[in-house]
């Protein structure tokens, strides 16, 4: 490790609470924007900002003395020098999205129990899918209830269908409110508020950097 471009060498064992499975993590180094891990004894690896490594270990930020991750959904700021925490990974009902190149938040989830990629769209009030994702789904949105919807270049036709089962990760809805648009207008699926508002969101960092988290609310 090149001690010129190395901030500082910390180590943190992450345990789970009693009953639940365990999770250590060793950091080995923080660098800029960057951290030097260690998972269960397994190979180094080194994480960027937004960066997951397995299924529940995310780098959230790099300060000069020490760094934030999110493991299993909980943050968890580990300080310089030799420490250690005991916490507990976060109930399965917790997400976190990470954006893209251009800063959109997008996500793998399902409808009715199909596959869907969504974009994250606090201005949508409803989830928008397109028509031939809902044919593709098996949903008959024509016979939902037809509406009008105002966009940036103008109006359009829609329909106005209630969605069984919406899930994203493990965060799963039901009954959920959305329209169906007709043309190729809509080349991604929307996740809008009807959804949303179910979920507390909590956002961090910026650009393509950014992490959201969506936890269930109880």
């Amino acid at each position: 490790m090149n001690r010129r471009h190395c901030i500082a060498v910390a180590a943190l064992g992450l345990l789970a609470s009693a009953g639940a499975s365990a999770l250590d993590v060793n950091v080995v180094g923080l660098f800029p924007n960057k951290a030097l891990i260690q998972i269960d004894d397994g190979a180094l690896q080194v994480l960027s900002l937004g960066q997951k490594a397995g299924d529940d270990v995310v780098l959230v930020s790099v300060e000069r003395d020490g760094a934030t991750f999110d493991i299993g959904g909980r943050r968890t700021a580990l300080p310089l020098g030799r420490t250690r925490a005991r916490v507990s990974r976060a109930a399965a009902d917790s997400m976190m999205v990470n954006a893209d190149g251009r800063g959109h938040f997008l996500a793998d989830g399902e409808v009715n129990g199909g596959a869907i990629r969504f974009a994250v769209d606090t201005g949508a009030t409803f989830i928008t899918l397109s028509a031939r994702d809902a044919s593709r789904l098996g949903i008959d949105y024509r016979k939902g209830r037809q509406v009008v919807m105002e966009t940036a270049n103008g109006t359009m036709p829609a329909y106005r269908v209630r969605l069984d089962t919406v899930r994203l990760g493990e965060i799963s809805e039901h009954d959920v409110d959305a329209v169906v648009t007709e043309g190729n207008s809509l080349p991604i699926a929307l996740l809008g508020m009807s959804f949303l508002d179910r979920v507390d969101m909590r956002r961090e960092g910026a650009g393509q950097a950014a992490v959201m988290t969506l936890t269930k609310r109880h």
